[in-house]
């Protein structure tokens, strides 16, 4: 398995974690909800059936579920599966080969049943490929990076428009290096719209996809760039219209200052076009925080951290409920220090639904999905019966 993300100051969190507990567990505004139901679907065992699953789910609204191992399969380069309603699980593709790419994350299912996503390693260059799984289980390389101007290592999901392009992020590449935005046609032809330079405002190493709005504007963030106080600055939220022409709507701060810092997920828009998203570091307290920018870039921190039983630096995005809740996952913290999956209502109250003890799961770095009845849906990297990583249900 290979884990570029790019994470600061963990070895440190681990020997100070047991003071931290002690003092989040009296945090006003944090609390350890009890009456959930929480079920491990699927422990995955390594081998052949995968090991890793690095990056969230998503549904095809019947039941079945699909998603990434970020190792294990035939050749341990990582798969594509599904795991039906009942827990059955089935790899739907090994990636053996590394022109065809290596070590998946995020997929995107299509109308037809087809199931497209990216790697960011593999391919000619070694520097990722678009890829398309059938339902025949057949991949198809639609696009492999040089590694140069059109990008390299994209290491997030993509966007579909209704021409049937699709929109991503590399995290390295471009003109500079700091990263791109890119189109990928029907043909498999590249289009960059934006290379990402790091410097007077603009972002650099955009970690997440994107998010698209009904006009065809795409949203996303930068884990470092902008102007920020931060050594490598601190990342941005952006937005990018279908010509490239990018507009950086805030720029994390840092340091000294609680609005956060390091922004590795993407971000989710609501009815009234107020972005929410997670910062891994920063907040009053340096765990990471829970925020959303309005439409005028005005940043708002719902939500900070305190490092203890509260959870602990927030990799994934959030998901939002009809009332305006969000919900989320951190990778540390809670209970056990193996991370939490939490809500965050709309005064900025979080509430702890689930704190993983290892035995169901460890490290959930990927999204949640949210059904029509309320149940979230996730991932971890590690734990579970076999220690390579579970997908799990609360509800």
């Amino acid at each position: 398995m290979v884990n570029l993300n790019g994470h600061r100051g963990r070895v440190v969190w681990f020997l100070v974690w047991a003071t931290s507990a002690v003092l989040a567990a009296t945090e006003i505004g944090s609390q350890l909800a009890s009456a959930q139901s929480f079920s491990t679907l699927y422990s995955f065992p390594g081998g052949a059936h995968g090991a890793y699953p690095y990056a969230g789910l998503i549904s095809d609204g019947k039941g079945t579920l699909y998603g990434t191992t970020n190792g294990g399969g035939s050749s341990h380069h990582g798969t594509v599966f599904s795991l039906s309603g009942t827990g059955k699980e089935r790899v739907l593709y090994s990636f053996a080969k590394p022109r065809g790419g290596e070590y998946p994350y995020a997929v995107l299912l299509d109308s037809s049943g087809d199931l497209y996503g990216t790697t960011p390693f593999g391919g000619i260059s070694g520097k990722g490929v678009v890829f398309r799984v059938d339902k025949q289980g057949r991949e198809t390389v639609l696009y492999r990076f040089a590694g140069k101007n059109d990008g390299k290592n994209p290491y997030s999901g993509m966007v579909r428009d209704s021409s049937d392009d699709w929109y991503g992020t590399t995290l390295f590449g471009g003109t500079v290096g700091g990263g791109t935005v890119f189109k990928i046609d029907k043909r498999g032809q590249e289009t960059i719209l934006h290379s990402f330079v790091g410097y007077n405002g603009d972002g650099a190493e955009p970690y997440a996809g994107l998010i698209q709005d009904a006009q065809g504007n795409m949203y996303g963030t930068t884990a470092s760039g902008g102007g920020g106080t931060c050594v490598v600055e601190c990342g941005t939220v952006f937005k990018v219209d279908t010509s490239g022409t990018v507009t950086t709507l805030y720029s994390f701060k840092g340091g000294m200052l609680s609005d956060g810092q390091y922004p590795y997920a993407g971000v989710v828009l609501d009815s009234s076009g107020v972005l929410y998203g997670t910062t891994n570091e920063g907040g009053s307290a340096g765990y990471g925080t829970v925020f959303k920018v309005d439409a005028q870039g005005n940043e708002t921190v719902l939500s900070s951290f305190a490092g203890g039983t509260d959870g602990a630096y927030p990799y994934a995005g959030v998901v939002l409920d009809g009332a305006g809740k969000i919900y989320g996952t951190t990778v540390y913290g809670g209970a056990s220090g193996y991370g939490t999956v939490f809500r965050v209502d709309t005064s900025g109250k979080e509430t702890v639904l689930h704190s993983f003890a290892y035995s169901d799961g460890a490290y959930p770095y990927g999204t949640l999905i949210r059904d029509a009845s309320g149940a979230l849906y996730g991932t971890t990297e590690r734990g579970g019966r076999f220690g390579y990583g579970t997908v799990f249900r609360l509800k």
